[in-house]
């Protein structure tokens, strides 16, 4: 049996999901020079890019989708980075995921997807942007 603190430390976000977090932009091109996966699971976020976009770092986003970090990826707080700009603001990143793919009707979150998370979080350029992009008005939570 694997005691409960070993379970707890394997379960623990990487180094690049920090520098992520933290919008520590050259660390983060360093990590991934050096191999560290762009799409591993873990934190309150989810991932990198979803703590990336959580947080409002663009350039570190596109690092990161640069990459192959799935701009799809479900798991966190937020459930996908789209959703977590959304909620947060950060119009610059929900550009940078929409242009990499990002599913504009993406289901998750308190709020149900981006649409609505930016709706009642009053970000009306964002709402305009996921509605530009085909965000369906008509979603229910």
């Amino acid at each position: 049996m694997t005691p409960i603190f070993r379970r707890e430390l394997d379960s623990c976000p990487d180094p690049l999901y920090y520098t992520s977090l933290g919008g520590l932009a050259s660390t983060v091109s360093r990590l991934v020079e050096e191999g560290a996966d762009v799409n591993a699971q873990g934190g309150r976020y989810g991932n990198a890019l979803q703590a990336a976009s959580a947080e409002g770092h663009d350039k570190i986003a596109e690092v990161l989708l640069s990459k192959g970090a799935n701009a799809n990826a479900q798991g966190g707080e937020y459930s996908n980075a789209l959703y977590a700009a959304s909620a947060n603001g950060h119009d610059e990143v929900v550009e940078v995921l929409l242009s990499k793919s990002a599913d504009v009707n993406a289901r998750g979150g308190e709020y149900s997807n981006a649409l609505q998370a930016a709706s009642t979080r009053g970000h009306n350029r964002i709402v305009e942007v996921l509605l530009s992009k085909g965000a369906n008005a008509n979603a229910h939570g």
